[in-house]
């Protein structure tokens, strides 16, 4: 039996269609299209159409916690658009862009897998159409600004170097450029102050571009961005550096969104990328209104599982965009199971019903945590030929104990017709209008009460800790006026609590929030749960190594 093609292999042997026919599948005139070659285009935001896209439905893919080996949020989701128009339905995945640092890194491709993919698979996975190079040199001409207010004794606005909180950023997984010493070398060199790069997903420029509908909603947005302090005590916002103008003319492109295809040549859209441990986790609003104006059923992700990626989605963009999401697909695989039921890592391709059975009351508390959303989720198992019969049945009958479906899909190796069933669901619990969203918290809730309302009823915490810094970086939000912005908690992945090495459904923890950031131009305040990773590091072996260009321009090793 011959090996089954790799992601790369079954993206370069797809035919792929030009960019103008994809784009007249949804009424888009091709003068509205501003090509980035034949295969992929930037749309004008004029196609949002307000009257239209409230009708149409929004659809959230999400996860149980991950593990080191991938769920497949995204090839579930390209299946499952793929799917529903195998089904008759007009459909389109909005999904976000892969950064450069996990595709280098471990992660390698991020345009889903195996036959559910979005392509070019290689223009999507590198440069793109430009959007996150734009996000990097707007926040990085802040950063120009901001050290060269500090020597410019003319107009100096007296910045204290010791309050900016302010990073660099590079599309990049570097750990070297974690901390670093800035302006060494004389005093033409500027003022030397500790700094640092944060990889540019973790920008708040990119949580700015995802939250803002208009580029006067995105220059007011960017002109909020906080700086830090003066010597005196008074706060510095970007505004005051003259910023904003300069900013807003880099990311003039970057804030349309980028429409492309799937394997099986239905529309997808591309736009923003922050990541959901450390941001929102999903991607631009106006991408998926965009995609709601177009198309009757929109398939979106959000990053991580249901307890980041989905809260944020639900209690951040939703709210701010006045969104209605009508059904949510909970992605879970056997192998995930296993891990948290126990397995060693040798274990994970082995059928073991007990293990399953053990890792299951993760999965459970993911079910719980989208009910209290006011949505019943579907479970979608991602299959896997190392996945025993026995093994899903458990699976199955656990979920219809909680009167929820567990649906196998098989899009990875089958495309469209292996997630028919899974999409045949998703229209049925949609027509069946059982679920109605309703935010976990109100934003004019004290910062202290949204926290724990998500620590305690999401995460299961049994109480919140704050430490000393913790404590007096609220007094300084309020003190600013922000504590009516909702809570972007930044925790690991790996856990529901704010430890990684807890697996499964802990239960009588307590979290800690070790201190507060700002994204006041994004719009949300940032508790910091744990030492959190915004520069990532490369592994051992990253992805980087495998891959290769031939003498004919053909990518390899991008997997």
């Amino acid at each position: 039996m011959p090996a089954f093609p790799n992601d790369l292999q079954i993206a370069q042997a797809a035919p792929i269609r030009h960019i103008k026919e994809i784009a007249a599948q949804l009424g888009i005139s091709k003068d509205d299209l501003e090509y980035y070659g034949k295969y992929k285009a930037k749309l004008p935001h004029k196609l949002i159409n307000d009257a239209v896209w409230p009708q149409h439905h929004l659809i959230l893919v999400t996860a149980m916690t991950p593990t080191p080996y991938g769920e497949g949020k995204t090839t579930m989701s390209v299946g499952l658009t793929d799917g529903l128009n195998a089904i008759g339905k007009k459909a389109m995945a909005v999904l976000r862009e892969p950064s450069l640092g996990p595709v280098f890194g471990i992660k390698g491709g991020a345009a889903g897998g195996g036959y559910a993919q979005v392509i070019p698979m290689e223009d999507i996975n590198l440069h793109f159409t430009g959007d996150f190079s734009a996000i990097e040199k707007a926040n990085n001409l802040l950063s120009a600004l901001i050290d060269n207010n500090l020597q410019n004794k003319k107009h100096s606005l007296h910045i204290d170097p010791r309050t900016i909180v302010w990073k660099r950023v590079m599309d990049m997984n570097d750990r070297a450029l974690r901390h670093i010493m800035v302006g060494l070398g004389g005093t033409n060199n500027g003022i030397p102050r500790e700094d640092g790069f944060n990889i540019t997903p973790a920008s708040e420029i990119m949580a700015i571009l995802c939250m803002s509908q208009s580029i006067a909603d995105l220059k007011e947005r960017l002109g909020n961005i906080f700086i830090g302090f003066t010597f005196d005590g008074q706060p510095v916002y970007a505004r005051d550096l003259h910023a904003v103008g300069a900013m807003a003319a880099l990311l003039k492109e970057a804030i349309k969104p980028n429409l492309v295809q799937t394997l099986e040549g239905n529309p997808a859209i591309l736009h923003g990328g922050p990541f959901a441990s450390i941001a929102q986790g999903t991607n631009s609003i106006v991408a998926t209104k965009m995609g709601l104006s177009l198309a009757d059923y929109v398939v979106t992700e959000a990053g991580f599982a249901a307890d980041l990626g989905a809260e944020k989605f639900f209690d951040i963009k939703c709210v701010a965009g006045g969104l209605q999401p009508e059904a949510v697909v909970l992605v879970a695989t056997i192998k995930a199971l296993r891990h948290h039921g126990g397995a060693k890592k040798a274990e994970l391709q082995t059928a073991d019903v007990p293990k399953v059975v053990a890792g299951l009351p993760n999965l459970g508390k993911h079910i719980e945590n989208v009910l209290k959303f006011g949505i019943r989720p579907i479970v979608c198992i991602n299959y896997f030929p190392a996945d025993d019969a026995a093994e899903i049945a458990a699976v199955q009958d656990y979920c219809a104990a909680l009167g929820v479906q567990a649906i196998v899909s098989k899009a990875f190796a089958e495309g469209g017709k292996g997630a028919a069933d899974l999409a045949t669901a998703v229209v049925q619990m949609i027509e069946s209008k059982q679920n109605k969203f309703k935010p976990l918290y109100s934003w004019d809730e004290p910062i202290e009460t949204k926290i724990e309302r998500i620590a305690k009823e999401v995460y299961g915490a049994s109480s919140v800790d704050y430490s000393v810094k913790a404590k007096a970086n609220l007094k300084t939000i309020q003190t600013l006026g922000l504590q009516a912005l909702p809570v972007c908690m930044a925790k690991t992945p790996k856990s529901l609590s704010d430890d990684e090495r807890k697996l499964g459904r802990p239960e009588n923890f307590a979290i800690t929030v070790r201190e507060f950031e700002l994204a006041s131009g994004a719009g949300f305040v940032i508790p910091i749960l744990g030492d959190m990773m915004r520069m990532p590091g490369l592994p051992a072996e990253p992805a980087a190594e495998q891959m290769d260009l031939s003498d004919d321009g053909v990518i390899s090793g991008l997997f």
